[in-house]
């Protein structure tokens, strides 16, 4: 396969509900989605979901922007591959910036299933026909607030809430959550915002009464020495996530003990190859996993549903409807969860249609190999 031509769209679509993290509110998201066109015509989406500011992670969009086009656009366009692992060599030169790849990463995958009459998710090797989806709900202004939010999610359907918590905003929310909702499936995610100090600790075993799920990176990214610390004395599973961005980080993961789940983010980990090796690394180390979000939309959700139908993602995953982040998503027919599950696509490739119209009516920069317009 070969890819003869790039376009990419910076997409800017407001959240039909704030979300606050522990470091930052965010009330509308710019993404942006890349389009490769083969050789015999075919079209592959991918989309680089990395945040506007550099909280979560140090990637932004405008990093990202910049590396797609220096660096990742000129190694994908016209690179000779057949499969979407040798399409990824052509930029392994570029170290870090997994978002940026990750979005081409998606796009040769999506092309590649295409090519050959399949979709997504049968190419990455999924087995399920549907996903059971969950929700990761913000920082409210107050607890009757997060109650409301709560309920309607169960209203809806979904089975599995996650709460974010920081510090001052963890112990009384989940409190009042579990009492109102004792049988949900319930875990919280501190997107590392905890020192490792005996305070946070205090916090983290009193959590550990509240049965829950998991807790979800407490500590910052690259402290695995204090996760191993805390899983040890708690027994609640630690969930990593921003601390696992390669295969490396996972083996120290495992060998420390840090963390008995493992969050998949297709973001980033630089792509869907990674990922599905992620997977089966934890599955043969007895790890069950789930998919992460970043609040993508339709195109990066898609590939998020595909890749949470391999037999490993156990756990609910944040692939609920966009319905609960979009009034009009990028793509149609917009993604639906019905009593808290998603459909797995059959069509070929990511099996929802990319919205042009809306899409270039929402783009606020582009750009074509073939005309740039910006």
């Amino acid at each position: 396969m070969r890819i003869d031509r790039l376009r990419l769209f910076e997409v800017s679509l407001p959240l039909v509900h704030g979300f606050q993290t522990s470091s930052h509110r965010k009330t509308g998201l710019d993404h942006i989605l890349i389009e490769a066109t083969d050789a015999e015509g075919r079209v592959g989406w991918g989309e680089i979901a990395s945040p506007a500011d550099p909280f979560y992670g140090s990637e932004t969009t405008e990093t990202a922007w910049t590396i797609a086009l220096r660096h990742l656009v000129p190694a994908a366009l016209g690179a000779e591959w057949e499969t979407p692992e040798q399409l990824e060599t052509s930029w392994r030169r570029v170290r870090g910036h997994e978002f940026a790849k990750a979005g081409f990463s998606a796009a040769g995958w999506d092309l590649h299933a295409r090519g050959h009459g399949l979709s997504l998710a049968e190419d990455l090797g999924g087995t399920r026909e549907e996903v059971v989806a969950g929700v990761s709900l913000g920082i409210e202004p107050s607890i009757d607030d997060l109650l409301v939010q709560v309920q309607h999610q169960q209203d809806a359907g979904y089975g599995r809430v996650k709460l974010k918590i920081a510090p001052g905003w963890d112990v009384e929310p989940v409190r009042a959550v579990r009492a109102a909702h004792p049988e949900l499936d319930l875990h919280v995610d501190a997107n590392g915002a905890y020192p490792d100090d005996d305070e946070s600790t205090a916090v983290f075993r009193t959590l550990d009464d509240a049965q829950l799920t998991m807790i979800e990176q407490p500590y910052a990214p690259r402290d695995f020495v204090a996760h191993a610390r805390l899983q040890q004395s708690i027994a609640t599973p630690i969930c990593l996530d921003e601390s696992v961005v390669d295969l490396g980080d996972l083996r120290t993961m495992l060998a420390l003990d840090a963390g008995r789940i493992l969050n998949i983010k297709v973001s980033r980990m630089g792509g869907l190859s990674v990922a599905r090796a992620a997977h089966d690394m934890a599955a043969d180390a007895g790890v069950p996993v789930w998919c992460g979000g970043m609040h993508e939309f339709g195109v990066g959700r898609a590939a998020n549903v595909a890749i949470s139908s391999l037999p490993n993602f156990t756990l609910p995953s944040d692939v609920s409807g966009s319905d609960k982040y979009f009034a009009r998503d990028v793509v149609t027919p917009a993604i639906s969860a019905h009593e808290g599950r998603v459909t797995v696509p059959g069509a070929p490739g990511i099996g929802f249609e990319v919205d042009l119209d809306w899409v270039r009516q929402n783009t606020s920069r582009s750009f074509d190999t073939d005309r740039s317009d910006g």
